[in-house]
């Protein structure tokens, strides 16, 4: 069904049973013996044993090659230069020392005469986790060609050098000789490793069928599945096999919590966290930083203390462990707490480079550049060295500061002093910072001349700066790459229309309407959700009145409004494209979801309490500005994260500087 590869030499003829050259040389160990005492013979044959196993146990001790140059001098000297079976282990700690499979272990296996199965899969094995993978194919038509059966860890060795070139072909035909040679499609080693080649070279389905047609499965046959259908996004697949798992062991539990998480599902994701603290489930790190990345999501912040309280008991706190710890300081940012991460960084015993980039990117987001510049330069005087992360952290808290030529020297410094070449967000950051600066110019110039693509985020920073300085013909030029990158983003669309209406264009404003008609596009909803005093969330989306208390919400809105339209609010309409009256837009620009949660906050919050939302895309102007006059007469702050920033809003002004 699929071509031969040029490194698998004639499989299905090698596929023979011992030919009658490798008995013939089999026999040769052979030697009859009429006269010798059997006794003596068995005597010998155990001593023989003995050193091979003293020999085996000083192996494993090996940590450098010295070490284990010795030892293979002495077994020469024993005369074990031809035992198999001790050189496959060495072979094995040689790879484990990453020793290059072509140099001294080939020369090892080259000058044995009649190796068995396990020391060819000793060097296959090397190269499939080593390379060149290539070569543990042509080590393996070797074999078949001197006629040696493989044993079970053969195949997972193929199939890990298949996973390792992403050749799914080479891998069906070293699939369809573990039935050809028989006895080991049914092996569940064989079967494990033969799924994680399926699901890394992105044949899930294959996987699949693997799995299913094994007799029998461990919790890796299990887990291993889980983690490619929660990786693949479907997370109702990898739910139903969690659920089928007969014992679910940490790394189950673990890979469900971040399935969870990197699908946009948070509330799932503590749920099952809760379920595996119930069931008596260890908890490690990778779990913790999972339930952590949840509550970030979530804005969610008391359980956010009991997961502090989970990575006190299991002796993971943050002030011990860098990991867990850095997870908290981004929760507690993306929380809107930023004075509270900055407290867990100080409180870390242990800091590194993901400690010193979190919190130097919460304090970005926050429009905190000051804070953000000084821990950078801390962080280069302790000698860590910055990575992309600490880049893009410092590059943004410069642009929200508007620190042109410290943005600038420090982009230069990047590659030059520190070895981290710029990539595309690096240059995303810089034409937002020269853009929010009014450098209109010279931000579209970088666009246009970086050594490297730039994506969508490029061109959207530099068409959110033609909004805030009302530049419609850089606008075209940075909405047009826009259009060819993200054809289905209704918000650039969106933006375009709404910086032409500024300019007063209104003929391309009723232009990119049509357009987007015509491309039947429509906004995702809108989702908005706030925390309860109880801990529990609740969420809002867009036009939907299905909240218990919707009634309730509406006429705290009503008032809401009515009271920043006698101080002059008028609703910016032009937040709306699509085709309909005025009247219809205002009643549309009530319903949206950052406004339904602000109205529940007020309702539900003590007096005088800040008001945090979480919202999945970003916010509109018009919301932009009720947040702006709510801030002012209710005397509150106001904390919404979108999906571009952090907006504080206080007495009638917004962080952001009214531009996102």
């Amino acid at each position: 069904m699929f071509a031969i590869s040029r490194h698998f030499i004639k499989l299905n003829q090698l596929s023979i049973s011992f030919s009658h050259h490798h008995y013939h040389s089999q026999s040769q160990h052979k030697t009859i013996l009429p006269n010798l005492n059997f006794s003596l013979y068995e005597q010998k044959l155990q001593q023989r044993e003995v050193l091979e196993t003293k020999l085996i146990s000083l192996l494993n001790g090996c940590n450098n090659i010295n070490q284990i140059k010795q030892l293979h001098s002495h077994l020469i000297r024993k005369g074990l230069d031809q035992c198999s079976f001790v050189l496959a282990k060495l072979i094995r700690i040689l790879t484990k020392l990453n020793v290059s499979i072509d140099s001294y272990p080939r020369l090892i296996f080259n000058q044995v005469r009649y190796p068995n199965a396990f020391l060819y899969t000793s060097v296959i094995r090397g190269y499939s986790l080593l390379g060149p993978f290539d070569e543990a194919i042509l080590i393996y038509s070797r074999m078949r060609w001197d006629g040696i059966r493989p044993v079970s860890f053969t195949f997972s060795a193929l199939f890990k050098a298949c996973a390792a070139k992403l050749d799914v072909e080479l891998g069906r035909q070293i699939h369809a000789q573990t039935f050809f040679i028989g006895g080991y499609e049914s092996d569940l080693f064989v079967g494990n490793t033969l799924i994680d080649m399926y699901v890394k070279c992105g044949f899930l389905d294959c996987g699949r069928c693997v799995f299913d047609e094994m007799p029998e499965r461990d919790v890796i046959s299990w887990t291993s599945l889980i983690v490619a259908y929660a990786k693949n996004g479907d997370m109702n697949v990898a739910g139903e096999l969690f659920e089928g798992l007969p014992e679910k062991d940490m790394v189950a539990w673990t890979a469900m919590i971040t399935g969870y998480v990197q699908n946009a599902k948070p509330k799932e994701a503590l749920k099952m966290f809760e379920m595996m603290r119930d069931a008596g489930v260890r908890t490690d790190e990778v779990a913790l930083v999972g339930g952590i990345s949840a509550c970030a999501q979530l804005v969610a912040e008391k359980h956010a203390q009991w997961i502090l309280d989970v990575a006190d008991k299991e002796g993971l706190s943050p002030v011990k462990n860098v990991v867990v710890g850095s997870a908290f300081i981004d929760m507690y940012s993306k929380c809107g707490r930023v004075e509270e991460a900055y407290r867990v960084f100080e409180s870390m015993k242990e800091k590194n480079v993901y400690s010193y980039s979190s919190m130097i990117v919460g304090f970005a987001m926050h429009g905190k550049a000051d804070e953000a510049m000084k821990l950078f330069y801390e962080m280069v005087e302790t000698e860590t060295k910055p990575n992309r992360v600490t880049f893009i952290g410092v590059l943004t808290a410069c642009s929200h500061a508007g620190m042109v030529q410290q943005g600038r020297r420090l982009f230069a410094s990047m590659q030059k002093d520190y070895g981290v070449v710029p990539e595309a967000d690096h240059y995303a950051c810089m034409v937002d910072l020269l853009g929010r600066a009014g450098h209109l110019e010279e931000a579209l110039e970088l666009a246009e001349t970086m050594p490297l693509e730039p994506h969508g985020g490029v061109w959207g920073a530099l068409l959110g700066a033609c909004r805030l300085h009302g530049n419609p013909d850089i606008a075209e030029i940075a909405a047009k790459h826009l259009f060819e990158l993200e054809p289905n983003s209704i918000g650039n669309y969106i933006l375009l229309s709404n910086i032409y209406a500024l300019a007063g264009r209104m003929e391309d404003v009723s232009r990119i309407r049509k357009l987007v008609r015509g491309k039947g596009l429509k906004k995702n909803p809108g989702c908005s959700w706030v925390e309860a005093k109880d801990g529990n969330i609740h969420e809002f989306y867009a036009g939907e009145m299905t909240h218990p208390k919707s009634n309730e919400i509406k006429k705290e809105l009503e008032k809401l409004l009515d009271t920043l339209k006698r101080e002059g609010y008028k609703p910016n309409l032009s937040s709306i494209v699509y085709d309909i009256s005025d009247g219809e837009k205002e009643c549309l620009l009530k319903t949206h979801s950052e406004k339904l949660a602000l109205s529940f906050g007020l309702l539900t919050t003590t007096a005088g309490s800040p008001i945090k939302i979480v919202k999945n895309l970003r916010v509109c102007e018009d919301c932009h500005l009720v947040m702006c006059g709510a801030s002012r007469i209710t005397k509150r702050e106001i904390v919404l994260r979108d999906n571009m920033r952090f907006h504080h809003f206080r007495d009638g002004v917004c962080s952001c500087g009214d531009f996102w």
